[in-house]
């Protein structure tokens, strides 16, 4: 986009030289226009004032800033040869025969429509996905207009230009066009004539189309307004509305799909887990026959036979779907700690609690207070050792799940002096707190990860960096500088090592521990980068954008694979099962969308929160996705139910207890947020309101709002918090369900 800028210039305006050398083009400053433009303007301020039409001409003169005598259509002609106009003198063909004037500028539409694609650019967010779809038939009646004209050059750059701007949502269509060289093949070719005899349909909403329109006039691309004129049926509709998507039959031409979505999603890519590792392999069998070995008759002998059996099965099912050596990305050589996590896994997977619709998983909240609104991003280490929260005033705070004192080294210390962990062990501090602050970043903290072996910590900022902290000695080991504005997300892949972050200049990087620049850069999405996950198998990133899209990247090449569009707000977060076969995503239109990545369509919406949904996470087998909001809820959602799972006693008798919720005994010490005294406890349905008000529900601002919505058949329990946003929510490897929020007042 940069190299597209410095051609359009620092201001935006264009320049550029009409049929003749006193013709300027529609893109000069209006209040600077000069030739024959003023003349027709000076003629039709005359028309009027001959007319008797007082008012007009006083507003016609004010707008356009004329002042002198008026012109006739003699002071006109002489601007132009007779042989270009003829002797049909008269205000009508004057006029057109200056809109013509563009047209007879070859790099007219260069020109007008390069600049409308900056102004979109630049726009709001809210309003840049549908003038982002608008643009599309624009560019395709302007590139088939130039080789109707006879202009092949201009169009092939055109087209080199900009059609790979559409080369992600139309890659069919623009493949089609890009053979089209000439008059005869417009005229020849089925899609264009298919264009070209068709009106376009798309869907905006009243302001978008109003800014669309109000640019075209200020700028008086008459080129543009003409094919908005007469090849597109635009469709206004009310601004929470949602835009146009591939399945309105209102939206494209009819009998078309315009939309190359599904050709798009239909690239190969590989979901299945990443290959386990030589040395991995070989340690943890020799670790386990070892300790079966040496008790032969204690109960650890019992349990590691029990492993060896579990990592045999496991080893069978993963090399049948495992990564080719080819495909997988590479990483480092293993070392020890990824043998014992694998051994912990191991130990965790027999002992993990199989959920479903009849065996919802337990749910441990962390709710953080004293917080004074300035928690902003919070995690838990996969042990449930630590739990770390990012914070506005620029530090990430650190506290210790197993209240042990969180001891850093005492002073500088002398690397080559520590030998092993009792040298280490002696170097730290004597006593300590169960709680750290990591200070480093220059901005408020957005997003922070722990590492899968809690050695680790990512965070990112405002400051436009991300920054590496270790866990053993509570230190910043590295700054991570790249983005050119505030960082918003970061995450570890699975197995470490690599990294991911989403920032606000719309793209995402990945990141290796031991490299300061960034390994690939992920450009595409029209608007901020919100959020950013690493697929199970660590060769795909996954990311969420405020233009309301998800896209899923190829890690090895840099390119984009996927394209999900359904929601109709940002996207603020994602998650995706551990089998990486399915994928969820969430943000502020409070719905939840889940989504096949193998075909990259939508499996269901997801309904029922009644604020921005904040985190996702799957359950261990892939069956429940667990979900934490800005309503003060965590709800757990049936991903992969049947009809048979809806019929069974314990669902059936869960959903009517939600229908019907018992009263909740009084709490005494309970006192609402004004300070009065609270009445007798009622169900949710049975809440006195003021005098005809509407059931109020306080979201996490502290605003009260009538808040309705249809719950999914899907959802299977929801959990309440006390004034509670949910931040952040995982699953570990038993099933338990770990959520974090900060109290709100």
């Amino acid at each position: 986009m940069s190299n597209r800028k410095a051609e359009w210039g620092e201001d935006g305006a264009d320049s550029s030289t009409g049929p003749s050398a006193t013709t300027q083009t529609a893109g000069s400053n209006v209040n600077g226009r000069t030739g024959p433009q003023k003349q027709v303007e000076k003629v039709v301020l005359q028309f009027l004032k001959t007319k008797g039409y007082r008012e007009a001409e006083k507003a016609l003169r004010a707008d356009a800033k004329l002042s002198g005598q008026e012109s006739t259509l003699g002071d006109l002609s002489q601007t132009f040869p007779g042989s270009e106009m003829g002797s049909d003198a008269s205000v009508p063909n004057w006029i057109l025969f200056y809109n013509e004037a563009e047209e007879g500028n070859p790099d007219a539409y260069n020109q007008s429509y390069g600049a409308l694609r900056r102004w979109i650019d630049s726009s709001l967010d809210v309003y840049k996905h549908e003038l982002y779809a608008a643009s599309y038939p624009v560019f395709v009646h302007a590139y088939l207009d130039l080789l109707m004209r006879g202009l092949g050059g201009k169009a092939a750059e055109f087209m080199k230009r900009y059609g790979g701007d559409h080369g992600v949502y139309h890659g069919r269509a623009i493949a089609t066009l890009k053979t089209l060289t000439a008059r005869a093949h417009v005229e020849e070719n089925a899609l264009s004539r298919l264009y070209r005899g068709n009106k376009y349909g798309i869907r905006m909403t009243r302001v978008g189309f109003e800014l669309l329109l109000s640019f075209l006039q200020d700028h008086h691309y008459t080129l543009l307004m003409r094919t908005v004129n007469q090849h597109l049926n635009i469709r206004t509709v009310d601004g929470g509305a949602a835009i146009s998507s591939e399945a309105d039959a209102d939206v494209g031409i009819t009998g078309h799909t315009q939309s190359q979505l599904d050709h798009f999603n239909s690239q190969d890519i590989a979901l299945g887990p990443a290959p386990l590792d030589s040395f991995v392999r070989d340690e943890v069998e020799r670790t386990l026959q070892g300790e079966a070995g040496r008790f032969v008759k204690d109960a650890t002998a019992k349990e590691a036979a029990a492993l060896l059996d579990t990592f045999a099965q496991a080893r069978q099912e993963n090399a049948a779907a495992a990564l080719s050596a080819d495909d997988a990305v590479p990483m480092p050589p293993a070392r020890g700690v990824e043998v014992a996590q694998h051994i912990a896994d191991l130990k965790a997977l027999r002992k993990r609690v199989a959920l479903g619709p009849a065996a919802l998983p337990s749910v441990c909240m962390y709710t953080l207070h004293n917080t004074g609104n300035a928690l902003t991003c919070a995690a838990v280490a996969e042990d449930l050792s630590l739990l770390a929260g990012g914070f506005s005033e620029s530090y990430v705070k650190i506290w210790s799940l197993k209240n042990e004192p969180l001891r850093g080294f005492a002073g500088s210390i002398n690397a080559a002096a520590i030998g092993s962990e009792e040298d280490a062990e002696s170097a730290r501090e004597k006593t300590g707190e169960p709680w750290r602050k990591l200070v480093g970043h220059s901005g408020g903290v957005c997003g922070v990860d722990i590492s899968f072996d809690s050695k680790y910590l990512l965070s990112c900022s405002e400051d436009k960096t991300a920054r590496l902290w270790s866990l053993d000695t509570y230190t910043n080991v590295v700054c991570y500088k790249g983005h050119s504005y505030p960082v918003w997300d970061v995450a570890f892949a699975p197995q470490g090592f690599y990294f991911a972050t989403a920032s606000h200049d719309r793209t995402a990087r990945l990141w290796s521990c031991d490299h300061i620049h960034a390994l690939r850069i992920f450009a595409g999405h029209l608007a901020d980068v919100n959020c950013v996950r690493f697929h199970p198998n660590s060769k795909y990133v996954i990311t969420g954008s405020s233009d309301k899209s998800v896209r899923l990247w190829d890690v090895q090449r840099g390119s984009c694979v996927r394209v999900f569009t359904s929601h109709t707000g940002s996207v603020d977060t994602v998650a995706v099962s551990p089998d990486g076969r399915i994928m969820a995503s969430a943000g502020e239109d409070q719905t939840i969308n889940v989504w096949d990545l193998g075909s990259g369509r939508r499996m269901d919406t997801l309904t029922g929160h009644t604020g921005p949904v904040y985190s996702l996470a799957f359950s261990q087998e892939g069956t429940l996705l667990l979900s934490g909001s800005a309503d003060e809820t965590v709800r757990s959602w049936d991903i992969k139910r049947s009809s048979s799972a809806s019929d069974h006693p314990i669902i059936a008798q869960r959903r009517a207890d939600q229908q019907e919720p018992a009263p909740a005994a009084a709490d005494p010490d309970a006192m609402d947020v004004d300070g009065a005294e609270p009445a007798a406890a009622t169900s949710p349905k049975q809440q006195p309101q003021p005098a005809g008000a509407d059931p109020k529900k306080r979201d996490a601002a502290g605003i009260w709002k009538a808040k309705r919505t249809t719950e999914s058949e899907a959802l299977l329990k929801t959990w309440r918090t006390k004034s509670t946003p949910v931040y952040s929510i995982m699953t570990t490897k038993r099933n338990l369900a770990v959520a974090i929020g900060a109290f709100t007042l």
